[in-house]
């Protein structure tokens, strides 16, 4: 990912629009030169990308996107490389006329695409095709070029956007390029970094095309990418110090048959750096949990009266691994709830509010998945995974609290309406058990001192970048217990 002062900010597709404009209007930056700039870095990052490459096919739409395709053209062709260029129809519009009409003026020829188009030979496939306006699935010749560039055997270089993906949303209504790389101009659109643009997007780059920061500053970003830095949050520890420094952690859960949960949850928050960590669950797993990790103090609970004393000595709750939703699940929720201590619910727990929307402490941190945001937000899933973004402020807002929303590019948000996202984590933490840790996790921030947001944004990173670690090259067959060593490496910072 490129250096850059504004890495970390993420920004709507109309945000961008905004900030073309003024550095047009107030930057004396004209859009013939934007797109030049724009044309001279993707170049650039072709060549670093692919340093071999001296065959180039370029696919040009008939907007801006394909402006930028037709004066990378260009300079291929300056260049002394074989060029090659299709384009999706006849015409372009506004200034990308402009550059279709130069590249035609130094002797370039366009072969005007239909659904019987069949490219050339080349080393690399430069994507202009659409930039960030489609929001709808590409049809006829369109997507006949998409899929052709699908099926292209050299790279493929996307133009600010995989086209076919949703700039704002990450989300692929129809055929889309899988991209092998992706330089975004001006700024990140949101939707590279969660949904479907996690797949479509490859090795992304970015350049603000020499935009001055003031034209910037009058634009605040939508969302902030988190960092790996940011797990420095957490001070070095003194060493004249005790367990009862660091917090307590109740997890409540387990029902019959589910005993993995808490364990696993409890494990987590002690990895993390909580002082101690109490379990509450069903009398029969108790010996469970203590015999594969004697460092929980796991206690049987009979009912809602059983755990008062430990919700009296904990400082923190974990509730909803394991759960289950029937009165004994039900009843221990209700009582923890009602306890007013900082909470992080996960699994039944977020069904159980659901269906009860009981008021929620000040530092409670809800961690769904879609399918549980779903419920919660009285939608599909479809609706949530349509605009995660929404999704996430909506259920911040409704339950006045900090929303972990999980998924491809994980989103956290806040009642205020602030929004970061995560960029860490592989497909191999999609298995069982991967919540509970990230519970067990955010728990132990608390425990720790740190405030809802911050212990969400934290946990979020420290579970993704521990889960990357604990994968390596063989993400397939990783379960959630392999996470606990990258834990301890990551919360400590230990170079990757």
């Amino acid at each position: 990912m490129a250096s850059s002062s504004r890495s970390t900010n993420l920004y709507t597709v109309e945000q961008v629009r905004r900030i073309d404009q003024a550095a047009i209007r107030d930057g004396g930056l004209p859009g013939t030169e934007l797109m030049q700039r724009a044309s001279t870095a993707a170049f650039a990052a072709l060549r670093r990308t692919w340093p071999q490459a001296r065959k180039l096919l370029v696919i040009a739409g008939s907007g801006n996107n394909g402006g930028d395709a037709f004066l990378l053209a260009r300079l291929a062709w300056q260049a002394q490389w074989e060029v090659h260029v299709i384009a999706l129809g006849e015409r372009s519009g506004g200034d990308a006329a402009a550059a279709r009409e130069a590249w035609t003026r130094d002797g370039g020829r366009i072969i005007v695409a239909d659904e019987q188009t069949q490219f050339p030979d080349a080393d690399v496939l430069v994507d202009g095709l659409f930039g960030t306006g489609i929001t709808r699935a590409p049809g006829g010749v369109a997507a006949h070029l998409i899929e052709a560039m699908n099926a292209f055997r050299g790279g493929r270089l996307a133009l600010d956007v995989p086209s076919g993906l949703d700039a704002d949303n990450g989300i692929a209504p129809g055929a889309v390029l899988r991209a092998d790389a992706t330089v975004s101009f001006v700024g990140w659109k949101r939707g590279l970094f969660t949904a479907d643009g996690v797949d479509c997007c490859g090795q992304l780059e970015l350049d603000s095309l020499g935009i001055p920061d003031p034209i910037f500053a009058g634009i605040g970003p939508d969302c902030q990418l988190l960092e790996a830095e940011f797990a420095n949050v957490l001070p070095p520890r003194m060493r004249n110090v005790n367990k009862g420094r660091f917090g307590h952690v109740l997890v409540i859960g387990g029902d019959i048959g589910m005993p993995g949960s808490v364990r696993l949850a409890g494990e987590a928050a002690l990895r993390i750096g909580a002082g101690l960590v109490s379990v509450a669950t069903q009398a029969r797993h108790v010996g469970m949990v203590v015999g594969t990790r004697p460092e929980l103090m796991a206690m049987a609970a009979d009912g809602p009266q059983s755990i008062e004393a430990l919700l009296g000595r904990a400082g923190v709750l974990a509730v909803g691994p394991g759960l289950g939703q029937g009165a004994w699940g039900h009843a221990l929720w209700d009582k923890a709830l009602r306890a007013g201590k900082p909470l992080v619910l996960d699994a039944d727990g977020l069904n159980l509010l659901a269906r009860d929307p009981l008021p929620l402490p000040a530092a409670t941190v809800l961690t769904p998945h879609p399918g549980e945001a779903a419920r919660l937000l009285d939608c599909d899933t479809a609706a949530v995974q349509a605009d995660r973004f929404a999704a996430a402020r909506a259920l911040a807002s409704r339950y006045a609290c900090v929303v972990v929303l999980k998924g491809a590019g994980s989103l956290v948000a806040d009642a205020e309406g602030r929004l970061a996202l995560c960029p860490f984590g592989n497909p191999g933490m999609a298995s069982a058990g991967m919540g509970d840790v990230l519970t067990g996790v955010i728990a132990g921030l608390l425990a720790q001192g740190l405030g809802a947001w911050d212990a969400a944004c934290l946990g979020t990173v420290l579970h993704a970048r521990a889960g990357d670690r604990a994968a390596g090259p063989r993400p397939r067959g990783m379960i959630a217990s392999d996470l606990f060593e990258a834990l301890r490496d990551v919360v400590n910072g230990s170079p990757t």
